[in-house]
């Protein structure tokens, strides 16, 4: 059984052990959010100058359009057995996703981690990779394909908003992305891909007073490159046969709104 992602990823398993997996993997994620902020709870009474070594949590919200397939588009053949039925290109697309991030700066300059749970709400398919149920014995014209993800990342920061006037940061990210499998060997219905992120936020309100919330909103541009765990080409999958590497490299606009605290 196969689902099919936005841009064009694959997660196989079967109908038992891929709920299953899918059930544990939500909890674990939930349970690491909640755990995370727990441990840190007391350290969120603190400034960042007393803490240490990990130093006082940001957790934000943030809506992000991402345009997957971004410098090149994939071919996949359809096959009828050893036959070919039909070649289709990929396409430059636009997915919207809903981000819950984690921010942990540490006493380390310039070093930080971030965990994030990710969603992509409006994203469809035509089978639940789960139950096997397809839309049409649902009575329906799609199912929702919503499977979360999950990023671990090492920041790194070479422009520091102090240094400009706290208008413009811009880092680094070393990414182990969890994410549904792509690969026709994969051997579990969630896999470890090692990522890189670029990403530079501007504070579009900072002429505001201090003490207007509005101020710490930011709007943040990611130049992404998923390294491992993509489609290659000669890939099979199902009555698929992949022709070309799938390209890793997407770009995202997000909206960086803070939740806890409201005034970081």
């Amino acid at each position: 059984m196969v689902k099919r992602s936005p841009g064009g990823s694959v997660v196989q398993g079967g109908k038992e052990s891929g709920k299953s997996v899918h059930i544990s993997f939500f909890r674990r994620t939930m349970m690491v959010l909640a755990l995370s902020c727990g441990a840190f709870t007391p350290l969120m009474a603190q400034n960042n100058a007393g803490c240490f070594f990990l130093c006082r949590p940001e957790l934000k919200i943030e809506p992000t359009f991402t345009v997957e397939n971004l410098f090149s588009q994939h071919r996949v053949a359809e096959m009828e057995g050893d036959n070919l039925v039909a070649v289709t290109r990929s396409k430059r697309e636009v997915i919207f996703e809903m981000i819950l991030a984690l921010d942990i700066p540490t006493e380390i300059p310039r070093v930080g981690f971030t965990f994030e749970t990710i969603f992509i709400p409006f994203a469809s398919g035509s089978e639940n990779p789960f139950t096997g149920r397809t839309a049409h014995q649902l009575g329906r014209t799609s199912i929702r394909n919503n499977s979360p993800e999950v990023e671990i990342e090492l920041n790194l920061e070479w422009l520091r908003p102090k240094d400009t006037k706290e208008w413009v940061g811009s880092h680094f990210d070393i990414v182990d992305k969890i994410s549904p499998a792509e690969r026709p060997g994969d051997a579990g219905a969630y896999t470890h891909k090692l990522n890189f992120e670029l990403d530079t936020a501007v504070s579009v309100f900072n002429w505001l007073p201090k003490e207007n919330w509005l101020r710490n909103i930011e709007v943040e541009g990611s130049l992404d490159y998923v390294a491992t765990g993509l489609p290659r080409a000669g890939d099979r999958i199902g009555n698929e046969l992949f022709l070309d590497h799938v390209g890793g490299w997407s770009f995202s606009l997000v909206f960086v709104i803070p939740l806890v605290p409201l005034r970081p």
